[in-house]
């Protein structure tokens, strides 16, 4: 028994020494003993990356699922965040007939979404942050549903479409307008792993500019990279550029989140 004791404290120490270390942000890394040890009690946020499968020029399909992620653990410390699996899967829209693109309704994403947000919610996180890479009517899905969620569970959601909100960091970076697929979301996916950008597929042909007004529409849309701006965005595959404004837009983001959740406490919600 005398050495028992001993022993017992001591494997009391170490365990709680282990249990002062999160090993990885990550939630589907973990595991639940793990999360049990960290959610709510240390960690209250949860960052969701979502996207979709879709062609973004001469980087990869799944663009929109790349920089939600990769950004998400670039702040997720500062944040003190988990973040949650991404959700790969989206509303592809008038892009979903070329090769290698999904396109899922919006009936079954809304439900899904919902689900998971609940899920968030009912394993502890109060604070929901989705940051998503995908926008046409992927964005006002997310938005409506993640707003019935924070009002019918109590709990506090936001949701980035990072590109949009960034816009001026595309203009102070680049000193002009970007596009989908074009100039910004390039060197985005640039700054993260130069091996999903292919220059010697490039041509310039390969961009339209989306139309203003609504005065035209067609479906699938004629290019793979739409341009904002009629003669501007077209991608350059600057290495440098694209290291200045990868981290130029996770300081805006996190910011924006660091902020919403300020208040938020300040308001007492």
């Amino acid at each position: 028994m005398r050495k028992f004791i001993p022993s017992l404290v001591l494997n009391f120490f170490v365990l709680s020494s282990i249990a002062q270390t999160l090993t990885t942000r990550e939630m589907d890394r973990i595991n639940w003993m793990e999360f049990a040890e960290f959610v709510p009690e240390k960690i209250q946020t949860v960052l969701l990356p979502t996207g979709t499968l879709e062609p973004h020029g001469v980087i990869n399909n799944g663009a929109d699922n790349t920089a939600p992620f990769a950004m998400a653990k670039d702040i997720a410390d500062e944040l003190n965040a988990l973040i949650a699996p991404t959700l790969n899967y989206g509303m592809t829209g008038s892009m979903a007939n070329y090769p290698g693109a999904f396109e899922i309704s919006e009936k079954a994403y809304s439900l899904f979404i919902r689900d998971i947000l609940k899920g968030l919610a009912r394993n502890g996180f109060k604070n929901i942050i989705i940051l998503n890479g995908h926008g046409g009517g992927q964005t006002a899905v997310l938005q409506k549903v993640a707003g019935e969620v924070a009002n019918e569970l109590q709990i506090r959601t936001l949701v980035v479409n990072w590109w949009s909100y960034a816009s001026d960091v595309t203009l102070e970076v680049f000193k002009e307008d970007g596009g989908h697929a074009g100039l910004n979301e390039t060197a985005y996916i640039q700054a993260i792993d130069p091996t999903l950008v292919h220059q010697e597929r490039y041509n310039s042909n390969q961009a339209t500019a989306y139309p203003k007004d609504k005065s035209w529409s067609a479906v699938p849309f004629p290019s793979s990279i739409g341009l904002y701006q009629e003669g501007q965005g077209y991608p350059n595959f600057n290495q440098e550029q694209a290291k200045e404004y990868f981290q130029k837009v996770n300081e805006k983001i996190l910011a924006l989140i660091e902020e919403t959740i300020a208040k938020w406490d300040l308001a007492g919600l």
